[in-house]
């Protein structure tokens, strides 16, 4: 197993492996995004145009099967930082951890946590962050399609020193694999202080 960090101009390279993993993994549960290569194509532009997004990127025999994003979330778009500014916490201070997404068979081996680290290092490492976060869906306990034996990461994340702020919520619009149209998504954001 290789990992590697690639932006700037190096992560565009890495935007078709992204945007397959993308519609793989979170075609899963809690997510069920029925994704399409055009949406994740205007997406992921946000990452290639601000030039200080990064990606941590998994390699097995030279084929890529985890990739983990992360953009100062100043350049995020509007919908991302909108919950931020109205909590009065500048977006400037903030780096966003887009997604981690890890094909099944490679989960359990420790790269969840790689993942974390390399992303919290690099915004570390960029002048005036003070706060790392992501967020993550939110489904009724009670949702049908939800696996029997399901558990929310939950208790990893404050595992890592992330922690849900209930000011901080906000909804994403996509399309769940059981649904004929895109519906609103409720959204919870966790966050770090980095020191």
């Amino acid at each position: 197993m290789k990992l590697e960090t690639a932006a700037g101009d190096a992560l565009a390279g890495h935007i078709p492996d992204l945007a397959r993993l993308r519609i793989t993994v979170f075609r899963e549960y809690p997510y069920l995004y029925d994704g399409s290569e055009a949406y994740e194509s205007q997406y992921l532009r946000t990452y290639t145009a601000s030039g200080e997004a990064m990606a941590v990127i998994a390699r097995d025999d030279g084929v890529v099967v985890g990739v983990s994003t992360g953009i100062p979330l100043a350049l995020e778009t509007e919908e991302f930082r909108r919950p931020f500014e109205a909590m009065g916490l500048d977006p400037a201070t903030v780096f966003y951890c887009g997604e981690s997404v890890l094909l099944p068979a490679w989960r359990g081996r420790g790269l969840y946590r790689a993942f974390f680290e390399a992303r919290e290092a690099w915004a570390r490492a960029r002048n005036g962050m003070a706060w790392i976060g992501f967020c993550g869906v939110v489904r009724p306990a009670n949702h049908p399609l939800r696996p029997a034996g399901w558990e929310p990461l939950d208790p990893v994340w404050r595992h890592f020193g992330y922690v849900p702020e209930p000011r901080l919520q906000t909804t994403f619009d996509w399309k769940d694999i059981d649904q004929a149209t895109q519906s609103a998504h409720p959204m919870q954001f966790w966050l770090k202080r980095l020191d």
